[in-house]
């Protein structure tokens, strides 16, 4: 059976039951349903920021210290999709081969499939699923759309947002939206002549910002050279302070809970748009012919009635 045979750590049947959750198959969601019994114990950290911060490095070089921590690492690499297939533009995964090749490290990328929040049904799917597979470090990474990258905060335990020096994120770091989520902010590249002015600026934001910070825990911004893996082991262990934190006050086992609540969510929304599109289509000569409002209350009437049965 490939749960029994994912269960027991075979690569080529986590990828097959991934896929079968992912697209929704009835053996998959079975599966997941199982699944979802034994996962609540994984630590999930997300990484968001703009692109060209150096997410897919950064998480290259956190996968090799939680390896060299012996954690089972599990990993979903959320990229933009097409607007017309809804298929990924951009194959992180195939940067990161090397690492997909670790003993206790499971790499997965798939497509946002449009969804704005950084974080689709599918995404939250994978990371039930890894979770119950016994995978006790998951790392997330998002589209990396900036500030649309909010929703990501109902997904995961620890969330890192990373910028680079010289991008006028010192100016970024002043708007609300995504400099509100972060439990850390990193400066990656720092070995950047503009490294400390964004440090600084960055430091400035959180020290003097009036906002109630997430669960209460006032953020921390460091620096990081992820191609040298410099300041990856003290990323590190902040994470795992945080976790700790978490754990000491009942928010770790929240965080579960909100994750599984907006996955059905996602999950039923997905549902209803099927089914509205559906009837949109098959009433489009009939719209062309109505007045705004009663076709408006047709489709809405239609739709309720399909959802009923």
């Amino acid at each position: 059976m490939l749960l029994e045979r994912a269960l027991k750590g075979e690569e080529l049947a986590i990828a097959r039951l991934l896929t079968k959750i992912e697209y929704v198959d009835p053996e998959g969601l079975k599966a997941l349903e199982y699944l979802a019994e034994r996962s609540g114990s994984a630590h999930v950290v997300g990484i968001t920021g703009i692109p060209g911060a150096g997410k897919s490095t950064i998480i290259g070089a956190l996968i090799d210290e939680y390896v060299r921590r012996h954690h089972k690492v599990g990993v979903v690499m959320i990229d933009p999709s097409s607007p017309f297939t809804k298929g990924s533009f951009m194959g992180n995964r195939i940067r990161m081969q090397d690492r997909s090749m670790l003993s206790n490290v499971f790499i997965r990328s798939l497509a946002s499939r449009g969804h704005l929040g950084g974080v689709s049904a599918e995404a939250l799917m994978l990371i039930e699923a890894l979770d119950g597979l016994g995978y006790d470090r998951i790392i997330v990474e998002t589209v990396g759309a900036g500030q649309t990258d909010t929703e990501v905060v109902s997904s995961v335990h620890t969330i890192a947002v990373l910028t680079v020096p010289g991008t006028g994120d010192e100016i970024q770091a002043l708007k609300a939206g995504i400099m509100e989520i972060g439990d850390f902010y990193v400066i990656n590249k720092a070995d950047k002549p503009e490294a400390e002015a964004s440090y600084i600026s960055t430091k400035f934001v959180i020290d003097s910002a009036e906002i109630n910070f997430r669960d209460g825990w006032k953020p921390i911004v460091t620096k990081t050279v992820a191609t040298k893996g410099e300041g990856i082991k003290e990323l590190v262990d902040m994470f795992e302070e945080h976790k700790s934190f978490l754990e000491s006050n009942g928010i770790f086992r929240r965080r579960i809970v909100d994750r599984r609540v907006k996955m059905v969510e996602l999950i039923v929304r997905r549902n209803i748009d099927q089914v509205l599109q559906k009837t949109i289509d098959e009433n489009k000569k009939e719209i062309l012919m109505m007045p705004l409002l009663k076709s408006v209350e047709k489709i809405r009437d239609d739709v309720i009635a399909k959802i009923s049965k």
